[in-house]
């Protein structure tokens, strides 16, 4: 019996997920980035206000203690900088520093141009992001 469509899907997704991971190990390794640490990156966006510790939390689909984790090492490296909320004394956010915002660039620019999907004309990769906006909406909620 053939795969589902979902189970087509779902395995498609992964499998484009684990190939652009790959494509982009090189600048990876080259900035000292994990996959979890470049997609925390990739999630503080420099054109928006910094993020709450609690909205990277959501953001990763993580546990508090695993995205402390993770920020650590970004400290560590020079690529953020956890500052208290002035709104929230009791809260953190998460600041980008001018490396990790070229360091970010790096990994999004490296993503973009070796991602399997670079390959897709824009009309089709407007239908494939509306289709995606539409599975994910309820996990936003």
């Amino acid at each position: 019996m053939p795969p589902s469509p979902l189970e087509t899907a779902v395995l498609g997704v992964h499998t484009l997920a684990t190939q652009t991971e790959e494509l982009i190990a090189d600048v990876l390794s080259e900035h000292r980035l994990t996959g979890a640490t470049a997609q925390a990156l990739w999630a503080i966006d420099p054109q928006e206000e910094p993020p709450s510790m609690k909205t990277m939390a959501q953001r990763l689909f993580c546990r508090a203690p695993n995205l402390t984790f993770v920020v650590n090492q970004l400290v560590d490296r020079g690529l953020v900088e956890r500052i208290v909320d002035p709104a929230d004394r009791r809260s953190r956010l998460v600041v980008l520093t001018e490396e990790g915002r070229r360091t970010r660039a790096a990994v999004v620019a490296a993503a973009l141009t070796t991602s399997p999907l670079a390959r897709l004309p824009a009309d089709e990769l407007r239908r494939l992001a509306d289709l995606l906006d539409q599975a994910l909406e309820p996990l936003a909620d």
